[in-house]
């Protein structure tokens, strides 16, 4: 099996109040459907994804999901399936602007995936052209000028735009207030734009943010002190971390840090599931 191949670009200037980050990723799962698992974390991503295709679980049989989807905010992990190498392009979005971006309304998801008709579809067959002729960047060039092009015909909610700014300053560890203070509103003008525009609460985004912290440094550093790393990220004690991280992932931090290090001992450094930290 071929390790995995990882790569981020940066977004353009005019983008980054709304994208994060564009990357690319390619792994080889072998001729048997393999398994892959893909962590919450507190952005949203959109996915192009080339190769045998790329499924996921549903109602008890294995769907093959189109290209582009989205995936916006778990909260509990998801299974994807995929066999021999599977390409992505993704483009990782801010949770509060991707449907305005998209100029789509926040819908019903299948476990945190979403089926969207957009003409950003129609650089499909174009990036796959790019990718299997291994042009890389050029593919990744093609899509950061389309959602340029997006992003000059959407116009800015400056109050989501001070808010995500709070957000993204304090990487999720701000009480709501605050945000509402930064962003000049009431708490519950903030909840009700932010549930219009992102289908989620601000609590739910800054605790998926707050988490997606232990989570990477967990990853990097599987050794670290559980409670001193509670104290840096703004939770009450270690029990509150854990709470949170249990929520999640499913298992306590402890049991996530002791399988990284299990992990690591047999994979190479540089493995990624799908989306990245």
């Amino acid at each position: 099996m071929l390790s995995a191949i990882h790569q981020e670009f940066e977004a353009p200037e005019e983008l980054r109040d709304s994208i994060k980050c564009f990357w690319y990723n390619s792994r080889d799962y072998g001729e048997q459907l393999s398994s892959f698992e893909v962590m919450p974390d507190g952005y949203a991503e959109i996915i192009f994804h080339f190769g045998d295709g790329c499924s996921i679980p549903h109602e008890g049989n294995v769907e093959e999901l189109p290209s582009p989807f989205m995936m916006g905010l778990l909260n509990q992990p998801v299974v994807f399936h995929a066999k021999n190498r599977l390409e992505i392009i993704g483009i990782r979005c801010f949770p509060w602007v991707v449907f305005d971006l998209l100029g789509l309304l926040p819908g019903k998801s299948e476990n945190g995936v979403y089926l969207f008709e957009h003409p950003v579809a129609r650089l499909q067959t174009s990036l796959k052209e790019q990718i299997l002729a291994g042009r890389i960047d050029d593919a990744i060039l093609e899509v950061k000028q389309c959602f340029v092009d997006i992003r000059s015909q959407v116009p800015v909610d400056s109050m989501l735009f001070k808010a995500g700014v709070a957000l993204k300053k304090t990487k999720g560890s701000i009480p709501v207030n605050q945000i509402a203070a930064a962003a000049h509103t009431t708490v519950r003008t903030l909840e009700r734009k932010f549930k219009q525009s992102s289908g989620h609460t601000v609590k739910d985004v800054s605790g998926l943010m707050r988490f997606e912290q232990v989570r990477n440094h967990l990853w990097l550093y599987p050794e670290s002190n559980i409670a001193g790393l509670a104290q840096e990220l703004g939770y009450t004690d270690q029990s509150h971390l854990s709470r949170e991280f249990k929520r999640y992932t499913g298992v306590t931090p402890a049991a996530f840090a002791r399988e990284t290090r299990k992990r690591k001992q047999i994979m190479n450094s540089d493995f990624v599931a799908f989306i990245q930290a």
